[in-house]
Order: structure tokens, then sequence, then C-alpha cells
């Protein structure tokens, strides 16, 4: 297949186009978004009262003594603590309950767009790296509401409101406290550019970490059954340790900024005590005052320190954004704009000089021309790779084809509505996949339509019941992952029963017995009788024993159809056919 999907992204610290495209998600919780605002407007403005109340207490009521005042203001102190408090807890209630609401919708979206796109995707793009957009990239998004932007504003907010205060309570006290400011702001800004790519890194190594547990864990059978068990421990430890080598890189940095931050801090305080002393014992300052911006440094110092981490939150969150919405930025879709949803289709199929290729013009098919009959039963058979299952894929538009057209009941397929011709062509395939859940889910596909009678009903036709029946719950019996508890024969059977219970009016075979031991090859024969009668069927085989009583036989080899008759004609012609019968049987 193609090369796999490239993971890179710009990881700008603040994309304003990547925001507003997260915001839309916050239309719908519009009045909960602004009460959240104005929450942290409100904590923002809290914020400069307690300094300034303990400044007042101090000076008016402590060192000039009043005690009647002193427990006012400390019961109006306690107040405005448990108001913010009741704020602080709103405020930070809200933002996440915002942010999970958000990533709600968010991840339906992403769901249903990955649902949608065509299997060629799927070959180019590894399981675990959509997982990962799905889950964990959803998930930081979230952190920018929570974290991220409302927060920010927050801080800033509270910064501008606390500088004011102090400029307006002692303008050179203020200047004296801002000197190390500078640097600080410096420092943050050196932080954040290099904190960018770290955290782009780690993302990255995020995806191919769980790309590459997914993989293997689905895979162990066959890594167990070559021994590679070493082999593939050691590719995962390295890229298990460029994993640890990228959250380092995030550690170093904050090992490295959130000191310096302290150290100016402390360097602010400093300059406070050595001036401000001066300013107490010349009478010019009161020790309210003092007190009161020391309380100030400490608000002041901590938003930018903080600021500092809802940067690297938002920026994570901007990482994501990006991963997120170039999923549901592609197009990979098949194009369709049919609306045709015929009342009934009676079956006959036409390919008309079909050309298809997975990859640019390295065709699969090469001028395919058939023609099926309602009701008829045709077989295909080839050499692996002769483009068989192609054929199928097409078909049920799991692909497009390049050239030529392909008609159901004298229309093409694009004039179908895609959800319609879907459930007009069943397919049972030689790995039948099932969920981790009971052999009714499994059949009914949770489909409500689909009662357990009908299930009952449609085991006994395929042949199935007996066995079913046996099971410990029977038709609740949990088949575990991939139906792991249940045989191969068994789990083949019950893909026929979920393709004959949703009646299609054609239905696909692809190798359906290929994996069978004989015994269950019996009993899948039997239920390919009862589910092909009466409807179209295409049956796609390696073992001839499966097709010899089809109405047509095709041959392919090299994306070509070389020889067409049904059995006894192709055995006389002395063909391509020939020789695998005489392969199998002779």
């Amino acid at each position: 297949m193609g090369k796999k999907q490239s993971t890179s992204v710009s990881g700008k610290a603040f994309d304003l186009r990547l925001l507003i495209r997260v915001m839309r998600y916050v239309k719908p919780y519009r009045a909960m978004f602004w009460f959240t605002t104005s929450m942290v407007i409100l904590s923002a403005l809290l914020a400069p009262l307690r300094p300034l109340l303990i400044q007042y207490t101090l000076d008016d009521t402590i060192i000039i003594p009043n005690p009647g005042m002193l427990r006012t203001m400390t019961i109006i102190i306690v107040g405005l603590l448990v108001l913010e408090a009741i704020v602080q807890f709103l405020q930070t209630y809200l933002a996440n309950w915002l942010g999970q609401s958000v990533i709600r919708d968010l991840r339906v979206d992403v769901y249903e767009r990955i649902s949608g796109f065509r299997l060629k995707y799927f070959d180019q793009t590894p399981i675990g790296t959509l997982v990962t957009r799905a889950i964990s990239d959803i998930e930081t998004i979230a952190d920018i509401f929570s974290q991220g932007v409302l927060i920010i504003i927050g801080e800033i907010l509270k910064l501008i409101v606390i500088l004011i205060v102090m400029f307006l309570i002692n303008w050179r006290l203020t200047l004296i406290c801002v000197i190390p400011i500078p640097i600080l702001l410096w420092a943050t800004n050196v932080f954040k550019n290099y904190i960018k790519g770290a955290f782009q890194d780690v993302r990255s190594e995020v995806s191919k970490l769980n790309a590459f547990v997914q993989e293997h864990i689905t895979g162990m059978f066959i890594v167990q059954i070559f021994n590679r068990e070493k082999q593939e421990m050691e590719k995962f430890k390295k890229i298990n340790a460029r994993h640890r080598d990228a959250h380092l890189r995030t550690v170093f940095a904050n090992s490295v900024f959130f000191p310096i931050v302290e150290i100016l801090s402390a360097l602010s305080v400093a300059l406070l005590i050595w001036w401000g002393s001066m300013e107490v014992l010349d009478h010019k300052v009161e020790y309210g005052k003092l007190v009161a911006f020391l309380l100030y440094i400490y608000m002041i110092f901590r938003p930018i320190r903080q600021l500092a981490d809802r940067f690297n939150t938002l920026q994570m969150g901007m990482v994501a954004s990006e991963r997120v919405f170039k999923i549901l930025d592609r197009d990979d879709h098949i194009e369709s704009s049919g609306l045709n949803k015929s009342p009934k289709i009676e079956g006959s199929i036409d390919f008309k000089n079909v050309w298809f290729a997975y990859n640019d013009e390295d065709w699969v098919l090469r001028d395919v021309s058939f023609s099926v009959k309602p009701g008829q039963k045709v077989a295909i058979v080839g050499a692996t790779g002769a483009g068989k299952t192609s054929i199928i894929n097409l078909l049920s538009r799991f692909y497009e084809f390049n050239k030529g057209s392909i008609e159901i009941d004298g229309t093409d397929i694009r004039d179908y509505d895609p959800a319609y011709l879907t459930r007009q062509v069943g397919i049972v395939l030689q790995d039948v996949f099932l969920f981790s859940d009971t052999i009714l889910n499994n059949i009914s596909l949770n489909n409500p339509d689909i009662d357990k009678a009908a299930v009952i009903e449609a085991s006994k036709k395929v042949g199935a019941h007996k066995f079913i029946d046996r099971l410990p719950e029977g038709y609740y019996f949990d088949v575990k992952e991939r139906g792991g508890m249940l045989s191969v024969g068994q789990r083949q059977l019950l893909s026929f029963i979920r393709a004959y219970i949703y009646n299609p009016a054609i239905l696909v075979l692809d190798e359906a017995t290929s994996s069978v031991d004989t015994e269950s090859e019996m009993m899948i024969q039997s239920a390919i009788d009862q589910i092909t009668k009466g409807r179209t069927s295409i049956i796609i085989a390696h073992r001839l024993a499966t097709v010899q009583h089809a109405d047509v036989i095709m041959v392919m080899d090299n994306g070509k159809i070389i020889e067409t008759g049904n059995h006894q004609e192709l055995l006389q012609a002395d063909g391509a056919y020939r020789k695998l019968y005489e392969l199998q049987f002779v």
C-alpha cells in the first residue's frame, strides 16, 4: 500500500485560527462559557482586596489599637476568603465542565469522520495513531478550557489589576518591586520557545508508542510463532526511550525555569525589604503598606509563573488541536451525490471496462468486464493477487475505481445512496471480525429492529442454532475480543447468520471456507447453499469444491478475466481452470 500518513504539525504556541475552530464547539454552551468568564474576572478583581484589608487592619486596628474594628476586619477578611473559595470552585468546576462538554462533541465528530473514511486511509494509517487522535489528543484539548485560555485571561487580568492597585498605593515601592520582572519576562519567552518543540515531540512519540503497542498486541500470535519477542522488544525499548527523552526535555525546561522564577521573586522581596524598611524608618511608608506589598509581590510572581504553565497547556492543546483537525479536514471519503433508493434491487451486476489501482497506475484490475443476472450464483477463482477481492471492494464502494463503470440493475453505483447500497450488498469475509460482546449482539449488531426470535430463526436456517444453544449462556454467551472463545468455523457461521438476517439483495462470500477444517467446511457449504438461495451471489474461493455448482465461474489472472463458463465447460476448455482443478484433485 501507500506511505504512512505524516503526523507532523506546526506546534504553534498560540494559533488563533485553531483556537477559533475549537471555540466553535462552545456555541451550544455559550451561557455557561460567559458565566465561567465572569467568575474568572471576579476572581481577578477580588485578588488585590485581601492585602488592602490586611494593610488597613495592621495600620488602623493593631498599630493604632482598635479591638472592635479588629474583630470586624477579621470577619470581613474571613468572609472574603470564603467568597474567593466559592468563586474559585465555580471557576474550576465550570471550566472543566465546559472542556469535557466540548471534547465530547468533538470526539463524536472525529469518530464519525473516521468511520466514513474509505479503506485506503486505514491501509496507510496505523490504528494506534487514530486511537491517539480520538482519545488522548482530544483529552488534551479539554485543558484549553480548564487550564488554558480562560485561566490565562484571568491571570493576566489579575496581574494588571494588582499592578494598578500597587501604583495607586505607592508608585516608588512598585517600581522597586518590578525591577526583576523584565528578566522574568525574557526567561519566560525563552522557556516558551524551548518547550514548544519538546511538547511537539512528546505528542509525536506518544502516537508512535500507541501505534506500536496496539499493532504488536494484536499481532502477538505472529511474534511468538516466529520467535521474534527479543527483536520486537528491542524496537519497543527504542521507541519507549525516545518517548522518555521527549518528556525529559520538558522536565529539564521546567527544572531550569521555575528556580529562576523563585530567585527573581526572592530578589524582588529583598529589594522591597531594603527600600521599604528605609521608607518605614523615615516614616514615609506605613508598616501595613510594606506587608501588603510583600503579599502583592507573591501575587505578581505567582500569575507570571502560572502563565508559563498555562502557555505550556495551551501549547499542548494547540498541537493536539492541529492533529485532530487534520483528521476532520481530511478528504478521504468516496465522493457520492447518489440519492437513488430503489424500492427493491433485483441484483443484476455489470462491470464495464473497469480499471483500478490502489496506488497511482499500479493496476490491480485491467479492463474487467462481466455481467451477473439477478439470482445468479457466480464464482471468481484465481491465484492470490489476481484481483478477486478488489472486485468486491469496488462493488461495495470501499474503494473508487479509476476507469470504466459499475452498474447494479442498470444504475451506476455512484448514483445510489451510499448507506442504501451498503445495506443491499452483504459480505462474508475470510477473516471474521467479532466484537467483545454476546453472540446475539454480534449477529444483530445491536440493531433494535432485529429481535432474538429473528436471530434464532436465522441461526436455524444457517444450521448454527445447535452449537449456539450448547454454549453456557446460549445467545448471551460473550465471545470475548475478536471472538476468541469460538473456533474459526463457529465464527464463520456467525458471519453467515449476520449476513442472512440483514437480507441483502447481493451476497458476497470472500474465501469463506479457506481457513476451516473439512467437517466445518461441510457445515459452511450447507450454510452457503441456504443463504445464497434466491439472491445474486458472488463467491470468491481457492477451493474449487466450493464453487463447482456455481452458475458461472470466472478465472482471473493478473487483474484480467481470462476464462468464463460453468464447471464442466471450463474443464473441457483445458485452460487455466483445468490446471487449478488438477492441482487440487488429481
